[in-house]
């Protein structure tokens, strides 16, 4: 197949797989708190990593065994998009309801000055909402995996490097993630239910197109096999390499970092008011940390080159530190406004360095046998046990330090002090980093001399 013409179907297939999430990963709280749940907030981005706890693993499992990678992917997004859309229209069918002059009144969204006396409205009830989005997530986690898994065996198909050509395919998810989030920030769905169908239509969208990518092996060797053998569990072996174990819990510390912005940005910059342009635009403001991202991602492969996975994982974590220190000083003011677009600057580092950075990894230290496998115990540590922590325990530190609070000046005082806890503990990962992880080979099934030899890329440190 014509080289150009699969970097083309690759990057098609990776926008509209971001495109489902940039619907609504940055601006689900805004429309959550709108209908009287702020304090829920929570408990809908910790879902992301209690579902990838599970089910990206056995996905990974069915894709490697049973079912290929491509039509996995395919019948993962036909339920994240049915039960999406059902989210929506239960949002839709249940707005919540505001008490003026004595009755009833439904609104699109409840004022901020009465979110602090629930007597004084009515929320679009949790429960439903939350169990037919869960849903749809628990569909949702795995295909990020898969699709990095049908991107890889692709590209290997091809002969092509995956270090050096992956990057500037991945670029294009990023570019549907923004187009989206633009797309629910210009038409208002940033603060309503119809942010979820938007996301929900995509993914429909991604189900037909899925089936078009090229075939993904599944191995069914007939050789009798022990029973984590037969059910595909070989990539937990991987915490047998003192390496990779030790790479596998800094990528759950580090995933504790991942979903807190994604939850809680689109509020704080909301939290400066209506009137002021940052606060009418909130999702548009964010949209400049995935721009960011599209020009880091080209910067990977040189990075991993000159550097090796420490470093670039260094820079990720660093990067951290300041994309939620700058959110600590920021504000409304002019000045502020500059701190708050450094940090989104900076997101591109923290996010494409780790996650981008530690997927190829993963790839490169795993035998193709376990590939998927592999991609679900990264995305486990990562999106899962990590981003739950980290979410359920934002919120905690978030509704401590803001929800808890009335007038404006103790709010942001709030927020700043919120986020100033985040950096810090960041801050203590990275030095944590710096003296535990020592970069060495994993992929026994290759020389280690010949790779460091012969990998172009050079993610394989010489011992």
């Amino acid at each position: 197949m014509n080289q150009f013409l699969l970097k083309s179907r690759l990057a098609i297939m990776l926008l509209l797989e971001f495109a489902v999430w940039g619907a609504y990963l940055t601006s689900l709280g805004s429309y959550l708190a709108g209908v009287g749940l702020p304090n829920h907030i929570g408990p809908f981005y910790a879902v992301q990593g209690i579902v990838s706890i599970f089910t990206p693993a056995i996905f990974g499992i069915i894709a490697d065994r049973w079912i290929p990678a491509q039509k996995m992917l395919s019948l993962s997004h036909l339920f994240a998009g049915l039960f999406m859309i059902a989210a929506g229209v239960y949002g839709y069918l249940n707005p919540p309801q505001i008490l003026v002059d004595g009755h009833w009144e439904v609104v699109a969204s409840i004022p901020d000055e009465i979110l602090a006396d629930p007597s004084l409205y009515i929320a679009t009830p949790f429960m439903p909402l939350f169990t037919l989005y869960a849903i749809s997530v628990g569909f949702f986690m795995p295909t990020i995996g898969l699709a990095n898994s049908v991107s890889y065996n692709a590209l290997d198909r091809a002969g092509l490097d995956t270090v050096k050509h992956f990057p500037p395919i991945r670029i294009f998810g990023t570019i549907g993630f923004i187009i989206l989030m633009l797309f629910v920030n210009f038409t208002g769905f940033q603060n309503t239910y119809a942010q979820l169908i938007t996301s929900g239509i995509a993914s429909l969208l991604l189900m037909a197109y899925a089936l078009t990518m090229p075939e993904c092996p599944v191995n069914k060797s007939g050789a009798k096999k022990s029973l984590s053998e037969a059910l595909g569990l070989n990539a937990f072996k991987l915490f047998k390499n003192r390496n990779m174990a030790i790479f596998f819990i800094f990528s759950m510390l580090l995933g504790v970092s991942l979903q807190i912005t994604n939850g809680f940005a689109n509020p704080f910059i909301k939290s400066f008011g209506e009137d002021t342009l940052i606060g009418r635009n909130a999702n548009a403001l964010i949209s400049l940390s995935q721009m960011s991202e599209t020009l880091c991602i080209l910067l990977i492969p040189f990075f991993l080159r000159k550097f090796g996975i420490k470093v670039v994982m260094l820079m990720a974590m660093f990067a951290w530190v300041l994309r939620f220190g700058f959110f600590g000083i920021g504000d409304a003011t002019p000045i502020g406004i500059t701190y708050l677009v450094l940090s989104m600057i900076v997101y591109g580092v923290a996010f494409d360095f780790f996650n981008v950075s530690g997927s190829l990894y993963v790839d490169q230290q795993t035998d193709i046998s376990i590939r998927s496998s592999a991609q679900g115990l990264f995305m486990i540590m990562t999106n899962g046990i990590g981003a739950t922590v980290g979410t359920l325990g934002a919120q905690a530190i978030i509704t401590k330090f803001v929800n808890s609070q009335t007038g404006q000046a103790a709010v942001t005082a709030g927020w700043h002090t919120s986020w100033l806890i985040f950096a810090a503990y960041s801050l203590v990962v990275a030095v944590l980093f710096i003296f535990i992880f020592k970069n060495k080979p994993a992929k026994t099934s290759v020389d280690p001399k010949t790779v460091a030899d012969e990998d172009p890329a050079g993610m394989v440190d010489p011992v």
